[in-house]
């Protein structure tokens, strides 16, 4: 598949992610949480929220866009020397000293399992320049992932500024992207760690979830200052489903995330929609056999939303018989559509096994193809 045409099916990938609530389900709980989300991690479907898009301050769990930032900086390898304005940073700390030199990747796991604040400025300094210029990079990747109730104004999460704040649905937008990164998902997950440099450190991770809490637990974050509150973003897996929850202001954080998790996995079950390569239920001359789904889907559904499910797929229409043996189709062909009590909950490109003269195409044409087809499907005669 050529260069330009897989930037085209990238774009249309991203245009038809459709996350959607889950209708309310029976709890036998409560959340004690002011604002509170959790979804699933692949589809990004909101399974439960209360107050999500509301900003309120966030406390260190602004460390995990610091610690995506310095594993996408790709200097993990090199040695950081930590500063003065690092050594002198308040609230939790790795105890850094002024003039040592420590491994980016160590301080990762400093700030990710130990919340070192001093750790976080020491990342900033060495990965965006300045602490300044790290916080630019912060907004700017917020902005990237799609936080729109998101500011950052420092990579701690310390109360030093009116508006560092963030809702609990963007850290959960967040999380989902950092989750992409093996790295990250190795640091995440990590219940201790070792340095041998100028100073042996030992930490364990302070995610009591992770450490003792929650067999599945695979991760995540904790968060508190005076102001915003116990604040957590959470990991879990079981058999197959990956979830992310995230409370803000949570007198029983540990177990609003362990409520929810649980009723997810005993509510929502992973269910493969499309699977990847040909469709076998298309009957048209034209197309049968050569129209196929260039990835799976898998959604998170209830029985009775399983039950409701409904498919469409559509094609444009194929050439007559007079047109048929030249005739090359536009990429994508088409869609699949899956839909429950007709609210859109997917939509996956359908891709034709074209002859290789479709590489000739040109890109803008091909362009001009791919919108034309979001817009409405053309009809050719």
């Amino acid at each position: 598949m050529g260069t330009k045409f897989a930037l085209i099916l990238i774009a249309f990938l991203l245009i038809v992610t459709v996350p959607l609530h889950a209708h309310a389900e029976q709890r036998n709980f409560s959340v004690s949480a002011q604002a509170a989300v959790l979804i699933e991690q692949e589809s990004g479907r909101i399974l439960y929220g209360k107050n999500e898009k509301t900003p309120l301050r966030i406390a260190s769990i602004t460390k995990i866009m610091t610690a995506i930032l310095a594993i996408e900086s790709e200097k993990m390898d090199e040695m950081v020397k930590v500063s003065t304005r690092a050594e002198g940073t308040e609230g939790s700390s790795i105890y850094l000293r002024a003039g040592e030199k420590i491994k980016l990747e160590d301080l990762v796991y400093g700030l990710m399992l130990r919340s070192g604040n001093d750790s976080a400025v020491a990342i900033a300094e060495h990965v965006g320049g300045s602490l300044e210029g790290f916080v630019y990079l912060m907004n700017e990747k917020a902005k990237e992932i799609g936080m729109v109730n998101t500011m950052f104004q420092n990579p701690h999460g310390l109360d030093d500024h009116e508006d560092h704040y963030s809702s609990a649905y963007d850290m959960a937008l967040l999380t989902q992207y950092a989750m992409d990164s093996e790295l990250y998902r190795e640091i995440s997950s990590t219940k201790s760690y070792r340095v041998d440099g100028e100073q042996i450190r030992v930490w364990r991770n302070k995610n009591r979830l992770l450490t003792e809490l929650y067999k599945y637990s695979t991760g995540g974050k904790t968060g508190y200052t005076k102001r915003a509150k116990r604040t957590l973003v959470s990991t879990a897996e079981k058999e197959g489903t990956d979830l992310i929850a995230v409370t803000l202001n949570a007198p029983s954080d540990w177990h609003d995330h362990m409520n929810l998790f649980n009723w997810a996995f005993d509510t929502f079950s992973m269910n493969v929609l499309v699977e990847e390569g040909t469709l076998s239920e298309i009957e048209d001359e034209f197309y049968k056999d050569r129209v196929f789904a260039p990835y799976s889907f898998e959604y998170p559904l209830t029985n009775s939303e399983l039950e409701s499910l409904n498919k469409e797929i559509t094609l444009y229409r194929p050439p007559g018989d007079t047109r048929s043996e030249n005739y090359i189709p536009p990429q994508p062909v088409g869609k699949v559509e899956f839909k429950i009590n007709n609210e859109l909950i997917g939509q996956i490109p359908l891709l034709y096994e074209a002859p290789e003269v479709q590489e000739k195409k040109g890109f803008w044409a091909r362009f001009i193809d791919f919108f034309s087809f979001t817009i409405g499907v053309r009809s050719s005669d």
